[in-house]
């Protein structure tokens, strides 16, 4: 089953995402990043294009840690404030995955405040792609579980990888974890809500061609033509007057966005509310023992 082979050693849980304001992270934010050994991020940005490629490379499947969010907010935004920067291809360096979801370590054993922080540095991940003024095309070239998906779900077109191997979805109920509201708005607003309905309650996980079929992803491309389809395609949205472009994306994303905003604070202490509980914790710990043993 793809949700098996997707998570591995430090797996990733949940999915999330959804960009928004442009606004400043604070120094506490940042200071997180100080926790990380090694880049987990790595931006190739070409001046004459004004395109940048975002590489995901923290083994073994891209888990969205405290540390890798961080990171990713803190590439984001300087890509954002560089002017000349008007497009991001978003994709993994890691084999067979695009990113496996949330980091459950994060979320395990660990206090409320330390999951409170932890979950509004995925917030701040969402708020940033959704919101993007950039052009942002998801070169989907592994499986996207969870928080994956989420990911993904933020961008303006999403090309995927045409291996049956691999899979996309918003799992969360296969955990006993319930997607919050911006993850099924998020979702909503891509592939209408009869499918999110299905999709959330039942945990799905989508082979390619069926993501297609119901427009979670755009198009289906061999695995190694990925990047190259998404260069193709950003040169083509690229072409549309930016301030066109721009004004239309913040129309058809601002009613989501505010949504999440004007709630964050609930957001986290429902997050925190729920993630602490012990039948949750419980959910979490069976989950990682089974992943130890499929492992073994």
């Amino acid at each position: 089953m793809a949700l098996r082979t997707a998570f591995r050693g430090r797996a990733a849980l949940s999915g999330l995402l959804s960009c928004s304001s442009h606004g400043r992270l604070s120094p506490s934010f940042i200071s997180q990043r100080k926790n990380s050994t090694s880049p987990k991020i790595k931006v190739d940005y070409d001046q004459t294009t004004g395109v940048a490629v975002m590489r995901m490379q923290s083994p073994p499947v891209n888990s969205l840690s405290l540390d890798f969010l961080t990171e990713v907010c803190i590439s984001l935004e300087k890509l954002e404030m560089d002017k000349g920067c008007r497009g991001i291809i978003i994709t993994s360096n890691q084999p067979k995955v695009f990113s496996a979801g949330l980091d459950i370590l994060e979320m395990y054993g660990k206090s409320p405040e330390h999951c409170g922080e932890f979950w509004k540095a995925v917030q701040e991940m969402w708020l940033k792609l959704y919101g993007s003024n950039m052009v942002t095309i998801a070169a989907i070239n592994g499986s996207s579980p969870a928080g994956g998906c989420l990911m993904s779900l933020t961008c303006d077109y999403r090309i995927m990888a045409d291996n049956p191997r691999y899979s996309i979805g918003l799992n969360e109920t296969q955990l006993g974890i319930v997607a919050p509201f911006w993850f099924k708005d998020t979702m909503v607003n891509t592939v209408g809500h009869r499918n999110t309905e299905m999709a959330l309650e039942l945990g799905l996980l989508y082979k390619p061609a069926e993501a297609l079929k119901i427009g979670l992803v755009d198009q289906l491309v061999p695995e190694d033509q990925v990047l190259t389809a998404a260069t193709q395609t950003i040169t083509k949205w690229l072409a549309i007057p930016e301030h066109a472009r721009q004004i239309t994306k913040s129309m058809m994303r601002k009613q989501t966005i505010e949504k999440l905003r004007s709630n964050r604070e609930a957001d986290i202490q429902n997050f925190v509310n729920f993630i602490t509980k012990e039948s949750i914790q419980k959910s979490l710990r069976m989950y990682m023992e089974m992943l130890k043993q499929k492992k073994a």
